[in-house]
Parts: structure tokens; C-alpha cells; sequence
């Protein structure tokens, strides 16, 4: 399994993107989706809502359990990716591309993001 190097990670298995125009993008990693199994349901946070790095701010429902959406920053949610809310196994196929799950403006990030390899890391242990 390969974590884009361009990312950053949070221990609670979401990637973002590097912020264009002050907008990231906010996914959850290969290995969160391959731990939760086949994705079928996803709620995930309203345009306009205010996300903060840590905190709940949707579901991924699959075949195994129910798991929470952390935001890996504080902002505002400025796009959700309706193509996933209507195929929900985006996430499990293509969780760095197709499967990302909304956009943030992001406010502040917070310094405990991890890097690739010390997310790979994390993970392997």
C-alpha cells in the first residue's frame, strides 16, 4: 500500500491535500478503507458547516461496522463529493482519487499531521 507523498495524514486515518486557493481536500486512507471493508453508506458534513480537526463530522457505514469521519482541520466545508454519496464503494476503489469525500477551506491545520512515511509507519505497527 502507497500513501501519496504530497498528502498529510491524521492518526485518525483521513489524508488532505495541499490546500489550493486556501481549499483542501479531505479523504480517508487505503488502509482505513481496506479495514472497514465495502463502503455502502456514507453521511458526510453539509456545505456552509463549520468542521474542527478532530472532531466527528460524518459516517462511513460498510458491510463489517459503522465508523466515524473525522476532520482533519478546522474550516468550512465548501464541496462534498456527490459522486461518492451515490456510489459509496469510491472509497474502498479509489480512496486517493475518485473515493476523496469533501472539500475544506481550511482555517487552521493543525501540527500533528503526519507525513507519508511517518503515517506509513504509524500504520505498520
Amino acid at each position: 500500500m502507497s500513501n501519496p507523498q504530497q498528502l498529510r495524514y491524521s492518526k485518525e486515518h483521513e489524508w488532505l491535500s495541499p490546500a489550493e486557493d486556501g481549499v483542501a481536500t479531505v479523504g480517508i486512507t487505503e488502509h482505513a478503507a481496506n479495514a472497514l471493508g465495502d463502503v455502502v453508506f456514507v453521511q458526510l458534513p453539509a456545505v456552509g458547516e463549520s468542521v474542527s480537526a478532530g472532531e466527528t463530522c460524518g459516517e462511513l457505514e460498510s458491510t463489517k461496522s459503522v465508523s466515524e469521519l473525522y476532520s482533519p482541520v478546522n474550516g468550512e466545508v465548501t464541496e462534498i463529493n456527490e459522486d461518492v454519496v451515490a456510489d459509496p464503494s469510491l472509497v474502498n476503489s479509489a480512496p486517493f482519487e475518485g473515493g476523496w469525500l469533501f472539500k475544506v477551506r481550511v482555517a487552521e491545520e493543525p501540527g500533528d499531521l503526519l507525513s507519508a512515511d511517518e503515517y506509513t509507519a504509524y500504520t505498520a505497527g
